[in-house]
């Protein structure tokens, strides 16, 4: 058996390599973005339709859809989106 430092080596080495290989999505509002968009189309709704089931502002979901706004959006805006447009949370954040 390996001695101990050799082990916690190899654990460090492991944890280097996949730290090392994770990708982030530095246009994740974007994406999500996108995607609201498209599964809002696909359920046939208007943005207007949608921001009446989250109970939010049409404009504020016409913000969420703009990539032209810089505006950001809570994890529970996010969650109720998903909730209406009947999906997971994983079909928004896929590019």
């Amino acid at each position: 058996m390996p001695e101990r430092s050799e082990r916690n080596g190899y654990k460090h080495a492991n944890m280097q390599n996949r730290i090392e290989q994770l990708q982030f999505d530095n246009e994740i509002y974007n994406t999500i973005r996108r995607n609201i968009k498209k599964y809002r189309k696909e359920k046939g709704l208007t943005s207007a339709q949608l921001a009446e089931m989250v109970d939010l502002s049409h404009d504020f979901i016409r913000q969420i859809e703009s990539e032209k706004v810089g505006y950001n959006f809570s994890v529970d805006t996010f969650y109720r989106i998903a909730v209406a447009l009947d999906i997971g949370l994983d079909k928004l954040i896929e590019k």
